[in-house]
């Protein structure tokens, strides 16, 4: 049951971050939408920020599957593939409603005012260029783009 709540937290709090971001979302917001208890929360998140920086790895674990899935699909050709990647990524954005990437969102809010939360963006910033790189080195290696 622990881990359920800790999730379900998670999930509704990356939802409310997406649309309203960091400094315009409540606990108490996540806390009704959820109808978890207050106690509950502080049982899984020791602050508000923390909770902020395991709702970025849940959200890094959906990127992440969405670049194995699509950087990994050696059937299409590597531009192709990165093409896929960030049409689903634009699709499932306006499918549920957002404006745009929870990192971008997060970054462009919280970079200047907090270390941690600057460094964490970063850091996942990088993850996907590393993906995203590597499926464009086997683009330049078939010829399908210039070195």
């Amino acid at each position: 049951m622990a881990k359920e709540t800790k999730q379900q937290l998670l999930e509704e709090g990356m939802k409310m971050l997406l649309v309203r971001g960091y400094h315009d979302l409540g606990i108490a917001a996540v806390l009704d939408a959820t109808g978890i208890p207050k106690g509950s929360f502080y049982h899984h998140f020791a602050s508000k920020e923390d909770f902020g920086l395991q709702v970025i790895d849940l959200y890094m674990s959906e990127v992440h599957a969405g670049l194995a899935h699509f950087l990994g699909d050696e059937s299409r050709p590597p531009l192709e593939r990165v093409r896929a990647f960030f049409e689903a990524t634009q699709d499932k954005y306006r499918g549920d409603g957002y404006l745009g990437c929870l990192l971008g969102g997060l970054g462009q809010e919280l970079s200047g005012v907090s270390d941690v939360f600057r460094r964490k963006v970063e850091w996942c910033f990088g993850e996907i260029a590393k993906g995203i790189a590597g499926c464009l080195d086997k683009a330049v290696r078939r010829g399908e783009l210039p070195k």
